[in-house]
Order: C-alpha cells, then sequence, then structure tokens
C-alpha cells in the first residue's frame, strides 16, 4: 500500500477499481488539479485489475488496498473506503469519472459549514464529444441551485408513497461527498447496486439533512449496447419496486421515435453521423421498452418472488460499463 503525501487530510476520496487503466489517469489528474488538492488524499480499492491499472497507480501519490473480486459489492467496498478515510469528510467517485472543474471539491466541501448537513450529492453530465450520445450532451437549462433536503420529522418521509419518496433519493456515488461521522452512523447497505439511492433514504428517514448542488459536476459516460441497458433499465425498475413499492409502466417505443429522429437531425453533423446515433438510440429505446415490459410481467403475475428471481435471470451481476463503442 501506498500513503499519500498529505499527512492530515481534510478530504479522501474513495475510489473503487476494476481494469480502470483506459479512464483512470483523467479521473485521478483531475483530482489532483483540485484547488484543495493540498487537503486530500486519495483511495484506491482494487478488486482484481489486470490491463495495467496497478502500474498506472504507481505514477499517483494514492493508496492502494487490494480486495479480492469475490468479496467486492458496492455498499461494503465503499464502508471499506470509508473506514480507511482518515479525512473528515469523505468523496465517492469512481474511475471513469473526470471532475468538470477544479472547484468540484470546493463546492460541495462549502456545505458543510453548516452543521446539519451530513451529505452533499453533485452532478453527472456528458461533454459534447462526437464519440458520445449526442442526445445525452449536456445542455444546462438555467444555473443550477442548490436544494438541502431534510425532514425533521422523519415520519413526515417515511409516511409519503413509495414514488414520492424515491423522488428525494435521487443520490449519486459517482459524484458525492458525505461528513465522515454521518456515514459511521449510517453505513451503506450490502447491495451490489443501489446502495447510494438507498443511502439517502436512510438518512431522511432517520432526520438526517442532506444536499443537492449540480454546480459540482463530473463527466461520465457509459457506451451502451443493448445488452448492457436492458439489464441497467432492468436494475432501476428492481429497485423501484422493491425498496420503493411502485412499477414503471413501460412505454409505447412508436411514440418516441419521432423525438429521437427530430432532435438528431437538428444537431451538426454528418448525415451518416446523425443515422448512426438515431439506430443507436432506437437500440436503446428497444431495450427499455423490452426489460420495462418483462418486468412488468413478472410483477403483476409473480410479485416479490418473480422480481427476484427475474432479476437474478435477466441481470445477474450488474453491467460493468465500458467507453468503447460497440461494433
Amino acid at each position: 500500500m501506498e500513503e499519500t503525501a498529505v499527512q492530515n487530510p481534510l478530504i479522501s476520496v474513495v475510489i473503487p477499481v476494476k481494469n480502470g487503466a483506459d479512464t483512470l489517469r483523467s479521473c485521478l489528474d483531475g483530482i489532483f488539479r483540485q484547488t484543495l488538492r493540498d487537503k486530500l488524499e486519495v483511495i484506491v480499492i482494487d478488486s482484481g485489475s489486470a490491463d495495467g491499472t496497478l502500474e498506472l497507480l504507481k505514477a499517483y501519490p494514492v493508496k492502494v488496498h487490494h480486495l479480492p473480486p469475490g468479496e467486492f459489492n458496492h455498499g461494503e467496498t465503499r464502508n471499506l473506503g470509508v473506514r480507511m478515510a482518515r479525512g473528515e469528510f469523505v468523496v465517492m467517485t469512481v474511475q471513469d469519472a473526470t471532475p468538470a472543474t477544479d472547484d468540484w471539491l470546493r463546492i460541495m466541501l462549502d456545505h458543510f459549514s453548516d452543521p446539519e448537513v451530513s451529505a452533499v450529492c453533485g452532478q453527472q453530465i456528458v461533454p459534447h464529444d462526437p464519440e458520445k450520445n449526442p442526445l445525452q450532451w449536456f445542455l444546462p437549462a438555467g444555473e443550477a441551485k442548490p436544494e438541502k433536503i431534510c425532514f425533521h420529522n422523519p415520519e413526515a418521509f417515511t409516511n409519503l408513497p413509495g414514488k414520492k419518496q424515491h423522488a428525494y433519493c435521487n443520490w449519486d456515488d459517482v459524484n458525492a461527498m458525505y461528513r465522515k461521522s454521518a456515514k459511521e452512523q449510517i453505513p451503506f447497505r450490502k447491495l451490489m447496486f443501489s446502495e447510494d439511492t438507498l443511502w439517502a433514504k436512510d438518512a431522511l428517514s432517520q432526520g438526517f439533512t442532506i444536499v443537492y448542488d449540480y454546480r459540482a459536476r463530473v463527466y461520465h459516460y457509459h457506451h451502451q449496447n443493448f445488452r448492457f441497458y436492458f439489464k441497467r433499465t432492468y436494475i432501476i425498475l428492481y429497485q423501484n419496486y422493491k425498496f420503493y413499492n411502485y412499477i414503471r409502466f413501460p412505454k409505447n417505443p412508436l411514440m418516441q421515435i419521432p423525438q429521437i429522429v427530430v432532435r438528431m437531425m437538428r444537431k451538426n453533423m454528418t448525415q451518416g453521423e446523425k443515422i448512426r446515433w438515431i439506430r443507436y438510440n432506437l437500440n436503446l429505446v428497444h431495450a427499455s421498452w423490452a426489460a420495462a415490459l418483462i418486468f412488468a410481467l413478472n410483477a403483476w403475475f409473480r410479485g416479490i418472488r418473480g422480481v427476484e428471481s427475474s432479476q437474478k435471470y435477466f441481470v445477474g451481476y450488474p453491467p460493468q460499463g465500458t467507453q468503447v463503442k460497440s461494433k
């Protein structure tokens, strides 16, 4: 394990890693460009990389902890990072996210001047890159304003319908900062996915204060084929049903085609590129519709048992994102 040069860090950045050589350099360079770089340590928890990741990490002042792949899960692995952290504040991010600005950490840290704030969540955005889906390019509608959420009477939250609870819990461990003491009181659940949104639910259920500040941005993108998007959609539907007790009904895919075509035809790119990205997005619509239909049928006719078994059958281990275009 390599020690960071910062002896008394204020902030600990935790990054679970597996075979991240293609993107990790950008992630780390962005972190070490931060205005608060002299106040942070970076903890990398690697679970069996075999693509040059470990060699790449030797060039950075980071702590590397080796975790057997069979022991990895998104909740407990991040809890391990919190236990290893020496900072008062702990940041969660991922190997293929890059800070969009050099004051990313400062924007989140400023909220903790309020002693009631337990955690801050930022925003994922997609840059205007010709190799990334143009329909996901970041187009801000206006200036982002922070939103502080707290239910001083926790029953006011827990008595809400599940769908309304979920609306407050769009939490995201690609881009979040926690007060370490709050994380020690409310650790992540032992889950293979959705550990972040469930943490927000647990926090609000116990009267903690959380903040969404979408001025704190990271670039993050996955190139998605049918299989990836089907599994991703199924996981989200499973989460909605199991943890928030509602079903998202499948939308008519034919209704989405005109919107996709019109939006793509307005993009400033060649006709061939427009056609390629139209086909790409229609494939995602097909995957989402198929996942929603199959999930709904299982939920309607088989209940939670059907949902649990179908999730294992159709998804199994959650898919790992890629930056490489599918052929």
